[in-house]
């Protein structure tokens, strides 16, 4: 936000000239109009600013205030810009119920692509044939996709260390400009002991031997995991990750894989590897840190500030377990405190593209942030305490260090402008930016009869009903079947009885009739007889988004399948079932629920179609190539 009143020269009264660059601080300062006020100085090739805005208007195009650094594998030209390595769609795809299509995987790559991550970690390509379509798709796309500044993202794919794994891997992302294979073996002696059954020695030989084979295949970019590094034997890990090095790695992922660190542990830890590695000033060293104590945020920004060049994380902290470091909570917090406590730490990041990442992702994966998410959640910039709102009242930096529109959302309209049935495409379309959604014009077009047919029974149409609107429509999985029509007949007189109309994807109509011990029991049970796909229901959950009894209600379903759908855990290599989420919203509960449960099954027959499970050994029955 504070470098809103450089780009937007409305703000300035007087536009002065810049001074010339040099080596000391070079103050300066201009006037502005009533209410902002703000100090200048430059210090090398680095704008500094602050600024306190009461009256914050929407951002202007964005433009970074540094550099990103010409890409370069194993070095990084500017020593204080730090990496972001983004693994939404492989570790975070591993969070239960997460499962996410093929043509979403692309969806949140390009928005990803927006947000400007530097690295994007497409999939585990050996799992499965859905798996490495989707890794291949991405790299032709989006790993393609240069913009006007020559930024294009690193597209890697994860194998374990086996040239099977290995070779998947580099046949999906060498299509990429910058293609990365990532590979990873266990270092910890209760892994070495128990999972691989191997000594010391054997591991170091394959992690050697199949760094030496990524790089033999063309893959100039390479990086290596020593998985649970942080409970590894500090003087194994000096020598296996000097060997990785020589045999060509080009980054070194240190994963807290348990998240049992502290933040004064995990940085001592990278700064003993930065001090003892021979080798090690010619990669990059990375941190990867998982959230089972609730640490992984300050895990990673700890490794960072002690010599860490690149961050993994995903978006929401969304992952195994409890999840991994949250990209919008480490980014905005180099951001904000980057140049104060970091040492001038700092990201290619555009921030104002975190809000839609951060829906999208909530969408299309049916995990529901926590209203008191830091950044992104609901209540991140909500005030409700007589005090906090006075504060607010009279400057909004007594309570907030973020603006919201530095992360993609604009407070409520200060125009009193109430949404209803006679509002146009226009406000709806600014309601929609307000709320971080930029849509193209076949979606908006979508979205508008929607909320037009909702705003002809609601007087009055809140944020929260056009955001279960959008849910509905665009965040949605692609439609192998469609809900058309459902009837329902249903109460204390006898069993309910539902008739449901579906059309498949070439538009043909079919309709069955069933009974069940409710509404919506009959009505999945008419859903399965046209269907004819099994599927177990394992979650059901429903909530009104607003209050009142016309309020749209939002249903979350988890379905799992038969055996047939699954694929390859990628740490324990063993066979898993899938489970598929889905969301549905609607003012009628009934027709919101098989919505709902429609959207899940499309996701689950979608998998069916792309997928093949690839058969490969676990790394503890592998002999090493």
């Amino acid at each position: 936000m504070a470098s809103s009143l450089l780009r937007n020269p409305n703000l300035l009264s007087t536009t002065p000239s810049l001074p010339t660059f040099s080596s000391k601080p070079t103050p300066f300062s201009f006037r502005v109009k009533p209410s902002r006020h703000c100090s200048i100085s430059l210090r090398s090739q680095t704008l500094r600013l602050s600024c306190s805005i009461s009256d914050p208007s929407p951002l202007p195009p964005h433009i970074p205030l540094r550099r990103r650094p010409e890409y370069i594998p194993n070095r990084i030209s500017d020593p204080s810009y730090v990496r972001v390595f983004d693994t939404t769609l492989r570790d975070g795809e591993q969070s239960p119920g997460a499962t996410l299509t093929s043509k979403e995987k692309l969806d949140i790559a390009r928005q990803l692509a927006k947000l400007g991550v530097d690295i994007i970690e497409a999939g585990f390509p050996a799992a499965s044939k859905d798996d490495f379509e989707a890794v291949k798709t991405i790299a032709e796309t989006i790993g393609n996709t240069v913009d006007e500044n020559g930024y294009v993202p690193v597209i890697c794919g994860l194998s374990r260390c086996n040239k099977k794994d290995i070779e998947r891997a580099w046949d999906a992302v060498k299509y990429a400009k910058r293609p990365r294979i990532h590979t990873f073996i266990a270092t910890s002696d209760i892994h070495l002991e128990h999972k691989l059954k191997k000594t010391k020695a054997e591991v170091i030989e394959i992690a050697r031997n199949m760094v030496r084979f990524a790089r033999s295949l063309g893959c100039e970019d390479v990086e290596f995991s020593p998985e649970d590094a942080g409970r590894s034997e500090r003087e194994y890990l000096y020598e296996i990750l000097g060997e990785v090095i020589k045999a060509g790695a080009t980054t070194l992922n240190i994963p807290d894989t348990v998240g049992i660190t502290l933040p004064i542990e995990f940085g001592q830890l990278i700064a003993d590897i930065k001090a003892n590695t021979p080798g090690i000033e010619n990669v990059i060293i990375s941190t990867h840190c998982q959230n089972d104590l609730g640490l992984s945020t300050a895990n990673t920004l700890s490794g960072a500030h002690a010599g860490a060049r690149q961050v993994e994380v995903t978006i929401n902290g969304i992952g195994e377990r409890a999840g991994n470091a949250s990209l919008e909570e480490v980014v905005m917090a180099i951001k904000c405190r980057g140049d104060h406590v970091l040492g001038g730490l700092f990201t290619g990041l555009d921030t104002r593209h975190i809000v839609m990442t951060s829906k999208m992702v909530e969408e299309y994966t049916g995990m529901q942030t926590q209203p008191h998410k830091a950044i992104v959640g609901a209540n991140a910039f909500a005030h409700e305490s007589g005090i906090h709102q006075d504060g607010m009242l009279k400057h909004k930096g007594t309570y907030e260090i973020i603006c919201p529109e530095e992360i993609g959302l604009e407070r409520s309209n200060d125009a009193g402008i109430v949404l209803g049935k006679l509002s146009g495409r226009h406000a709806l379309k600014d309601r929609l930016t307000e709320l971080g959604y930029d849509l193209d014009d076949e979606q908006l077009s979508t979205i508008f009869w929607r909320f037009k047919t909702v705003a002809e029974q609601k007087k009055r149409v809140t944020d929260a009903d056009i955001i279960a609107l959008v849910s509905d429509e665009v965040f949605q999985p692609e439609a192998v079947w469609k809900l058309l029509d459902i009837q329902i007949t249903c109460g204390t007189l006898g069993l309910s009885t539902a008739t449901v109309k579906l059309a498949d994807a070439d538009g043909k109509e079919h309709v069955a009739c069933s009974m069940g011990t409710g509404p919506v029991d009959s009505a999945y049970k008419a859903v399965d007889l046209i269907v004819k796909e099994p599927a177990t229901l394992l979650e059901y959950s429903m909530n009104a988004v607003t209050e009142g009894i016309d309020a749209i209600a939002t249903t979350r379903v988890l379905i799992r399948g038969s055996n047939k759908y699954s694929s390859t855990n990628a740490i324990t290599g063993e066979e898993v079932l899938r489970t598929f989420s889905g969301t549905g919203s609607e003012i009628d509960i009934v027709v919101s629920s098989v919505k709902a449960y429609v959207g899940a099954l499309n996701k689950m027959m979608d998998f069916k179609e792309n997928s093949s499970p690839t058969k490969i050994p676990s790394q503890k029955n592998r002999v090493p190539a």
